[in-house]
């Protein structure tokens, strides 16, 4: 049964460093988008949009009869875009989700999970998601998260935490797969708060929830996915891709 005040927001920009256009990028016959954006329209959310600001990204969106959302150029970040397309969205969602244009593999049941964490503890402000990572092969591009018996986290970092001192106990390692649950005035506030001192050291944004005492649930998820910074991650995710179809 879809949820009517939950909205999953794909933000998506086609200029990128390390490989420009990605959105549009073609994954087994269909534009790196519309694989995303068909895993969220399976979700419970019964909104689904992209929130870009490209025309090319809008036109390929809307071609495949998806909703695209044009929002500032300015913005610092896919939060502050997303924040910006709910509000033209309506107020009627109180709940969103917030799926990376780069995870064209993301399984709905993900999406689904954290819609259902948020719904049944109404007092959780944001949740994201976590999978069991590698000590061996983790470098400063995979983020990490630490958390505590409680779930909330304690502290995301490009850092490998916790450091596994001579003699320590190995307590395993979780890799931050980035995918948010937001309550609307939880997200509301998150932007219109500073970047913190944490955040602009790290460059990670999710550390100005917690600099700011918002606390965030991590569920953990054996699930995985492939996120796409690169052609060759484009070739991987390809790859699984026929895997999962033969």
């Amino acid at each position: 049964m879809k949820d009517p005040k939950c909205a999953v927001i794909i933000p998506a920009r086609y200029a990128s460093t390390r490989f420009p256009g990605k959105p549009l990028a073609m994954l087994a016959g269909k534009p790196m988008i519309r694989h995303v954006y068909e895993k969220a329209a399976a979700s419970r959310a019964a909104v689904v949009a992209v929130a870009t600001d490209d025309e090319r990204i809008a036109r390929a969106v809307e071609s495949f009869g998806g909703t695209a959302v044009m929002t500032s150029p300015a913005h610092p970040s896919g939060t502050d875009r997303i924040a910006e397309a709910l509000g033209k969205l309506g107020r009627g969602c109180d709940l969103v989700i917030n799926v990376q244009g780069d995870e064209p593999l993301i399984p709905t049941s993900v999406i689904d999970e954290l819609i259902g964490v948020m719904r049944a503890d109404p007092a959780l402000p944001m949740a994201t998601v976590a999978v069991p990572g590698d000590r061996e092969r983790m470098t400063e591009n995979n983020v990490k998260v630490v958390f505590g018996t409680d779930g909330k986290a304690l502290y995301f970092s490009r850092s490998m935490i916790p450091f596994l001192r001579k003699g320590g106990a190995e307590c395993g390692v979780w890799l931050h797969w980035g995918i948010y649950a937001y309550r609307r005035d939880v997200l509301e506030k998150f932007v219109s708060l500073p970047p913190g001192k944490l955040e602009n050291a790290e460059k990670l944004e999710q550390l100005r929830a917690l600099e700011n005492g918002i606390a965030i649930q991590v569920v953990t998820s054996e699930l995985q996915s492939i996120g796409v910074d690169t052609p060759d991650d484009l070739a991987a995710a390809e790859r699984r891709l026929r895997e999962q179809q033969s």
